[in-house]
């Protein structure tokens, strides 16, 4: 009877502990925090030497491409003593600490959810900086990743209908509040979201060209300037006359080979202007060959803020392209 009695006990005692494994995400308190922000968690010794240099270096290098340096992620620093509360529900957190051993974990959900905990830890000074230049990359990455996806879901607690998109061009895309269809052209769409009353505003472009605008030679990015200066001149047009917007001519893009719905994509980044006048702003123009149908399905985001941060802005246009899905 106590043998039973033992083999009931242990199957409730080890069924609970694996019933609680399951649940856990249900039982975790949601995340915070701004997108591009990371919890850097530190002590302050290491942060004010050349550990915490590298760190800065690292995840606040300026971002590629907008017309004023802005740094890659916003970052706040906490010494590991006060490692609790609404420190350890960020959504982004990279602990540094001295350790008896040397190496790399990355754990998702572990005190909150949608996270993303990232250690780095060595015997020495050196042992960290050697896994920081390792890791780096790919713990940009990943955060990168998360954002976007974060962002996507807010984008869609107020989704608006991207039916024009789907009819003209066979893909679906994650508007969000805010986004309305400026112009509407045979083979050309202008979506806008106005801040301040139109003074400013997010815009995405949507549009198509054969493959040769773009592989006509090796130049790729010269080939999408012409493209995108065309098209600015064609569409995109400024309240005085003779003005339409232009990539800006004294400073190259920045070209980037990607993936976009596991589609093979050329990424631009760099700076538009408005001809014959003083408007300006950073863009991002995805360029997705879609063999499918034979063409490059062109998806551009830009802004205009004047004297505003643009980082957070452009994010969210690159979440709204990189939420496309081909339909056909």
């Amino acid at each position: 009877m106590k043998k039973i009695l033992l083999l009931i006990v242990s199957v409730v005692f080890f069924g609970s502990c694996k019933e609680s494994d399951a649940d856990k995400n249900a039982i975790l308190p949601e995340s915070n925090a701004k997108i591009n922000n990371v919890s850097i968690i530190v002590d302050e010794s290491l942060w004010a030497g050349e550990l915490g240099d590298t760190i800065r270096k690292k995840f606040a290098a300026p971002v590629d491409g907008l017309p004023q340096e802005e740094p890659l992620f916003t970052l706040n620093q906490y010494p590991s003593k006060i490692f609790e509360g609404f420190v350890r529900k960020s959504r982004n957190i990279v602990i540094v600490q001295k350790s008896d051993k040397t190496g790399y974990s990355h754990q998702v959900n572990q005190f909150a959810k949608p996270q993303q905990v990232f250690y780095v830890f060595g015997k020495s000074n050196e042992d960290i900086l050697k896994i920081l230049e390792q890791k780096s990359a790919e713990i940009i990455s990943k955060i990168k990743a998360g954002d976007i996806i974060e962002n996507q879901i807010r984008l869609k607690k107020s989704i608006v209908s991207d039916k024009k998109v789907r009819n003209k061009f066979g893909v679906g895309l994650t508007l969000g509040y805010g986004y309305k269809y400026d112009m509407i052209e045979e083979n050309f769409l202008w979506i806008r979201k106005q801040f301040n009353n139109g003074a400013s505003y997010n815009s995405i472009l949507v549009y198509e060209v054969p493959f040769e605008t773009i592989e006509k030679d090796n130049n790729i990015v010269n080939n999408i300037v012409q493209m995108r200066d065309s098209i600015g001149k064609e569409f995109i047009h400024g309240v005085l006359p003779n003005t339409w917007m232009i990539t800006e001519p004294a400073y190259a893009p920045y070209l980037f080979e990607t993936t976009v719905a596991g589609k093979k994509a050329y990424l631009t980044k760099g700076t538009w202007d408005l001809k014959n006048d003083f408007m300006a702003g950073p863009f991002v123009n995805y360029a997705i060959k879609d063999e499918k149908n034979n063409r490059y399905l062109i998806l551009e985001g830009f802004t205009f803020h004047p004297s505003k941060s643009k980082r957070d802005l452009v994010f969210e246009l690159e979440a709204i392209i990189q939420s496309v899905k081909f339909l056909k």
